[in-house]
């Protein structure tokens, strides 16, 4: 059994689509992974409201069902108290690296390693203190306010991040991909493909820290082909949708799917390259996605962020502090002093209404925070505007909102892809689904980690004896 493991954490990549893509001979470094591992569909057990990529990561890092962790929401990971992977590998003496992994939490502030944590969180800490925090300055605002146009971000930060870099792997490849993006973005509406560019960012990082620490047990997080997945595949299919892009839309968008698994098959050959003999690739997706085709009806699944929420919360009757830290989409979360002001700033956004009387926001208080967002999927009526029971006034919907871009096509499927490459290469493909729970146990027998901890689900057998594909 192999000593070190590397989890590719692809976020929400299609089996189909993966299939597809590696049948017409576009994913060469997928193909080999593919050629050389154990296969499993992996199955999440879930539906919506409760099949969200933070709720399935956190599955597969515990072996905890959702009925078992019951974390809901993006960031509210660390709020479980509970051992994850890493934590099981620190405390055994080994040393790790976790890299943007979603919704993550660390159990022990001396961990053995190194922790970068996803670009939305605000309640774990990267380790050691400090040192990425010129990346996360920099991440942090171009993911959480891509769809605003100007992210907050002053020259010293990019002077800070441009050092870090620097001196934290920036590579040759990622310099010149980076310069091709901005040229192209003065001959195109291109801007949608920098999510590639970050993903490059990341890679570079990653790579460093493995090879400066070599931890035994490290994950690597991309999140582009989902983002593509949920805004494109209306692009990618149109003739699945009753609703249809514009001809410069398709024309611009048609291939930014297969764009996506192609920049990251380029960084699956390069961990390929990285790895020794000692080492397993694990390459989970957790969930993956489909067609969303709830919303033609209305012309797709639009969603609507502030366009200024101080603003937005001032009309709403708000007159506490509160730091806003945006999430994914149209959602943030509000952080007050205390509970008590929550409380009160929750009632006053709840009773928000459009003039139509239906309501506004989503609203759920737990302590000192506030998860909300736009509730609206669909444009509201012509004039429509919001009425503040705080004070009786009315604005209209569109000076309190703005849509996010394209309109959704792409959402949740409890299917995800587990492949297992062990040092030796045995391919398999395994003719069960595996449960989520499956794979934290999985992982720390790869590390060759004991544990008491009592997983409810053993490794999966077949790693020991794999079916030939």
């Amino acid at each position: 059994m192999a000593k070190k493991v590397i989890v590719l954490e692809f976020n929400e990549l299609v089996p189909h689509l993966m299939e597809r893509f590696i049948s017409e001979g576009k994913l060469p470094n997928f193909k080999r992974l593919q050629d050389e591992s154990l296969r499993a569909v992996t199955d999440a057990k879930e539906e919506f409201p409760n099949l969200e990529p933070w709720i399935q990561w956190v599955t597969v890092h515990t072996g905890l069902t959702y009925e078992e962790h019951k974390v809901f929401d993006l960031d509210d990971g660390p709020k479980l108290k509970f051992p994850r992977v890493w934590d099981h590998v620190s405390d055994a003496g080994k040393p790790v690296w976790i890299c943007g992994s979603m919704n993550a939490a660390v159990q022990n502030s001396d961990i053995r390693g190194a922790v970068l944590p996803d670009p939305w969180a605000t309640g774990i800490k990267a380790y050691p203190d400090g040192y990425f925090e010129p990346f996360l300055d920099l991440i942090r605002p171009y993911v959480q306010e891509y769809t605003s146009g100007k992210p907050p971000v002053s020259p010293a930060a990019i002077m800070r991040f441009g050092r870090f870099m620097m001196s934290n792997g920036l590579s040759i490849k990622t310099v010149t991909d980076t310069i091709s993006q901005l040229i192209g973005e003065l001959r195109s509406a291109s801007k949608w493909k920098r999510a590639i560019i970050l993903d490059r960012l990341l890679w570079d990082v990653f790579r460093k820290v493995y090879k400066d620490k070599q931890p035994v047990f490290s994950t690597f997080f991309l999140n582009s082909v989902a983002h593509y997945q949920h805004y494109y595949w209306r692009n990618m299919e149109p003739d699945l949708f009753e609703a249809k892009s514009s001809d410069a839309d398709q024309e611009n968008y048609k291939d930014a799917i297969l764009l996506g698994y192609q920049k990251v098959d380029e960084i699956v050959g390069e961990v390929l390259d990285l790895v020794d003999d000692e080492t397993s690739i694990v390459f989970c997706t957790a969930l993956s996605q489909q067609p969303m085709l709830t919303h033609e009806e209305t012309g797709g699944k639009v969603m609507f962020k502030p366009v200024d929420h101080k603003r937005l919360f001032s009309f709403a009757g708000v007159t506490a502090q509160y730091e806003f830290a945006p999430v994914m989409a149209e959602q943030f979360h509000l952080i007050f002093a205390g509970e008590e002001e929550a409380a009160a700033a929750a009632e006053k956004i709840r009773a928000l209404r459009l003039d139509t009387g239906e309501p506004l926001m989503l609203v759920r208080h737990s302590g000192d925070r506030i998860f909300s967002g736009c509730d609206f999927e669909s444009w509201p009526p012509p004039g429509a505007r919001v009425v503040s029971s705080a004070s009786n006034e009315t604005i209209a919907f569109e000076d309190l909102f703005y849509p996010l871009g394209a309109v959704r096509s792409g959402m949740h499927h409890p299917d995800g892809i587990l492949w297992i490459r062990t040092p030796d290469a045995r391919a398999g493909k395994m003719d069960r689904k595996v449960d989520l729970t499956e794979i934290a146990p999985t992982l720390l027998q790869l590390c060759d980690v004991r544990t008491d901890h009592p997983f409810s689900k053993k490794p999966l057998a077949e790693l020991m004896d794999p079916v030939t594909a």
